[in-house]
């Protein structure tokens, strides 16, 4: 490509950011046109919206995956989209407050909870949406599965009030924040791009010494997503060890040292 196609390009590009536009590719419109054929998609977009993407993509080609891929022994399917998602996404883009009841995890219910929503998150291990909002009753910081939820709508709250609201959230997120370093081991340094995709769920910083010729990888993490991260290292098996990090350390002994019981001579 000469540079006068690379300026052309880059104007086009930014052209469309400042419009907010986003420009797609043949394959992502056919890749596009077989998600919407999912049954998921009737609950993801309202009826118009379906309908006016269905038609955008008449013309494409969809990516027809049914007759060359089998699926065997697979586990039972969640749902991967959950109809409460739109509505919720709709609360906190508006920053409003919200009136929810759910079920809680020993059984009962909790009705008319007042609240300030957060953000929704998909949980990677358990496979759940979640829905983290601040309790303004209890004054803490709540993650709540959709599946829980009974009901909820929005409800009016202190415009003055939600920029210190949302103050007091970072600041609690940041509290459950942990670190973690996790050494490659040097046999291993030609797998770093495998090792490293592991850990692409979390928020990482890679350095590497050149005396030792050994990669460290700092991984910053939520508290309550300490046993996924330890599920990926024990995936990646002997090619990485934890150096830094005594909550970690401390469960990985443990598991160890159950399994020697259990099949130790």
């Amino acid at each position: 490509m000469n540079p006068f196609e690379k300026i052309f390009n880059f104007q086009i590009i930014s052209r469309l950011d400042e419009v907010g536009s986003l420009a797609l590719t043949s394959q992502e419109r056919s890749w596009l046109k077989t998600m919407l054929m999912h049954p998921a998609s009737e609950a993801a977009f309202t009826l118009d919206t379906l309908s006016k993407l269905n038609a955008i993509l008449e013309a494409e080609a969809s990516t027809e995956v049914q007759g060359i891929i089998m699926e065997k022994a697979k586990s039972k399917e969640r749902q991967v989209y959950h109809p409460m998602l739109r509505t919720l996404r709709r609360i906190i883009m508006q920053n409003q407050a919200i009136l929810i009841t759910f079920h809680i995890k020993h059984g009962g219910q909790r009705t008319d909870q007042t609240g300030f929503p957060h953000k929704l998150e998909y949980n990677m291990y358990k496979r759940e949406w979640y829905l983290q909002w601040y309790s303004t009753r209890q004054r803490s910081l709540m993650s709540t599965k959709l599946k829980n939820i009974i009901s909820v709508e929005a409800a009016p709250f202190p415009a003055k009030r939600i920029d210190d609201l949302k103050a007091r959230i970072i600041r609690l997120l940041e509290d459950q924040k942990e670190c973690a370093c996790i050494q490659v081991i040097p046999t291993f340094n030609a797998e770093l791009s495998r090792i490293l995709y592991a850990f692409s769920c979390f928020d990482k910083s890679v350095s590497f010494d050149e005396n030792s010729g050994i990669y460290r990888i700092k991984v910053i993490y939520m508290r309550d997503d300490s046993e996924f991260l330890l599920s990926k290292i024990r995936f990646l098996g002997l090619r990485v060890k934890i150096v830094e990090g005594e909550h970690l350390k401390r469960r990985m002994l443990k598991s160890a040292a159950m399994a020697i019981d259990r099949y130790g001579e």
